[in-house]
């Protein structure tokens, strides 16, 4: 199991998970009032698998965050510490180890402890990892499978539960996102880019065979920032029309950045 260590709420968590387990990349953290997470792409062929079936997302907890996105493949640490989500993942661990990350909409603030509105498109994740702290908190690693829309939710639970229907892409032949993957691998050929430890994993995994979608998904996890781009791209279940917005979205990025801040531009991301 990777080591994972939390510091106080008071200042960011410090997680360490080495690169020949579950490690892709650290990315600068997110703090979003209830805990502190760490978005973090860890992928590898073996656990790349299909989509999940009706019957698997009949009953799935929900988790609803304001400003987390999650795809499948990427990995999420997260620590949790309010009661009602310490009981969902106690339940789930017990039984299918999966949790779906939902997006709140806006205006959620006002009825956060009840049922803020969320976003119907969601990433369903299986815990990878989880350790159980002796207060009751958690600390868990929570990888994406599948793209799900929520079907209906249940009141049963002290957390949300939903029944969910598996999104199906639209499937699209590797040969014809061969433009869009060679232009990432151009970007990511860029040395400020490529001296970083997650340039050269991206740069790995464009010179491999993992599929082109796959990675255009982690380059959305790791390196878009527009939150409602990023639910927009989960969504999508035209491939090569995700690929496209994605390709498009990080090469605007990277280029509008070296020019900005050609300097500081890839700094390998810091924990502190």
């Amino acid at each position: 199991m990777p080591n994972v260590s939390f510091a106080g709420s008071e200042s960011p968590p410090k997680i360490e998970l080495p690169d020949a387990d579950v490690g892709m990349c650290f990315i600068p953290c997110v703090s979003i009032g209830r805990f502190w997470a760490y978005p973090y792409a860890a992928p590898t062929i073996e656990r790349m698998t299909n989509p999940m079936n009706q019957a698997a997302l009949a009953a799935v907890p929900l988790f609803p965050l304001p400003n987390v996105v999650l795809f499948p493949q990427a990995v999420l640490p997260l620590h949790i510490f309010e009661e009602r989500y310490k009981l969902m993942v106690a339940d789930a661990v017990k039984g299918a180890r999966q949790i779906a990350m939902a997006l709140l909409q806006p205006g959620w603030e006002k009825n956060y402890h009840c049922h803020p509105g969320i976003d119907p498109v969601v990433c369903v994740g299986t815990i990878l990892s989880h350790e159980r702290l002796a207060d009751g908190r958690y600390n868990l690693l929570l990888q994406g499978t599948t793209r799900a829309k929520v079907i209906r939710e249940s009141t049963e639970y002290p957390y949300r539960l939903a029944e969910l229907r598996p999104l199906i892409d639209e499937p699209v032949m590797e040969i014809d996102l061969a433009d869009e993957r060679r232009q990432l691998a151009l970007a990511f050929e860029d040395e400020r880019l490529f001296r970083t430890g997650i340039g050269r994993r991206f740069h790995e995994l464009l010179n491999g065979p993992v599929p082109t979608a796959t990675i255009a998904d982690l380059i959305a996890f790791n390196f878009l920032e527009d939150i409602n781009l990023k639910q927009s791209l989960l969504a999508e279940c035209n491939v090569r029309s995700r690929v496209s917005r994605t390709v498009r979205s990080f090469i605007r990025l990277h280029s509008l950045l070296r020019q900005s801040a050609p300097a500081s531009f890839c700094r390998e991301p810091s924990l502190n």
